[in-house]
């Protein structure tokens, strides 16, 4: 539909998987940038198939759009060797957290400063599993809190559940999607466990930085880009993420620092504004003109 209007100067589409898409409006000589998303093709709920099915859709992106956007260095690195294209780095953002509110998280029998969180789809490549094995192998009284879930039924889904029950301190809300409630979350956990390996910049890890968590974050590529020195980070191993756990416990008072490098990095790296300038200069770009000269038009 968008192919045959002349209202637009910029088809704007976000994930590979819709680069077929493009073709049409290719032909009819419509200027298009893609946001490429993650690597989807590693996703474990993704059978042969959709696996080929997203490593092609990935190629087809390089061929049909003017301009490849990724939303981190790992994804630009990635496509610049595996198909020689280069990109436009433009990340996610999020807005400083701050609690207003820490009562909202009573009901969950939560306090402030008394639990680690995590927040992700409960999938293989979020490792919300490895969260609860390392977890148990800790002794402390602080909870483990995961927020998430997924839409279909999932054998490890059901392997988190029963490695949980029977456990009154690991709590499985399931989805939540009070704004208020999930920013007392954040803003009041001990630690954010970051489990995913496969999606560029992640917004949720974006937020927990933003609320001044202090982040354990999986050691990958989309991690240490996004945290730089804002966090620490645990291999894909059970004990590795329990030693990092526990390492944050007994060094309680020493984790001051890392939350306000990782406020900080949001506020100089990832905000919303610098998100909104770097697509409108992509568009400019794209048409060949400037925000100046069309302003002054206006």
């Amino acid at each position: 539909h968008a192919s045959f209007m002349r209202s637009f100067d910029v088809l704007m589409v976000f994930n590979a998987a819709n680069s077929p898409a493009l073709a049409v409006p290719r032909l009819l000589g419509k200027k298009i940038a893609i946001n490429t998303d993650g690597l989807e093709w590693k996703r474990g709920k993704w059978g042969v198939v959709a696996r080929r099915y997203y490593k092609s859709a990935e190629w087809l992106s390089t061929r049909l759009a003017d301009r490849i956007v990724a939303d981190s260095t790992g994804i630009q690195d990635y496509y610049r060797d595996t198909y020689g294209k280069e990109s436009t780095y433009i990340a996610y953002g999020a807005y400083p957290g701050v609690s207003r509110d820490p009562k909202l998280i009573e009901p969950m029998g939560l306090k402030p400063g008394g639990y680690f969180l995590q927040v992700t789809r409960f999938e293989p490549e979020n490792n919300p599993l490895l969260t609860i094995q390392a977890y148990k192998k800790l002794k402390t009284d602080k909870k483990l809190v995961l927020v998430g879930g997924v839409p279909y039924r999932s054998g490890y889904a059901e392997e988190m559940a029963r490695l949980a029950k029977g456990d009154p301190n690991i709590i499985m809300p399931g989805y939540i999607f009070e704004k208020e409630l999930l920013n007392e979350l954040w803003c009041n956990s001990f630690a954010y466990v970051h489990g995913n390996e496969v999606g560029g910049t992640n917004p949720a890890l974006l937020q927990s930085m933003g609320s001044a968590s202090f982040v354990i974050a999986i050691d990958v590529p989309f991690s240490r880009d996004v945290l730089s020195g804002a966090g620490i980070f645990f291999d894909k191993d059970a004990a590795s993420l329990a030693q990092k756990m526990n390492w944050a416990i007994e060094n309680k008072d020493g984790l001051e620092p890392f939350r306000k490098r990782a406020v900080d990095r949001i506020k100089e790296h990832y905000s919303w504004e610098m998100v909104a300038d770097g697509y409108e200069a992509l568009f400019y770009g794209l048409t060949g003109t400037d925000a100046v000269a069309d302003l002054n038009k206006a």
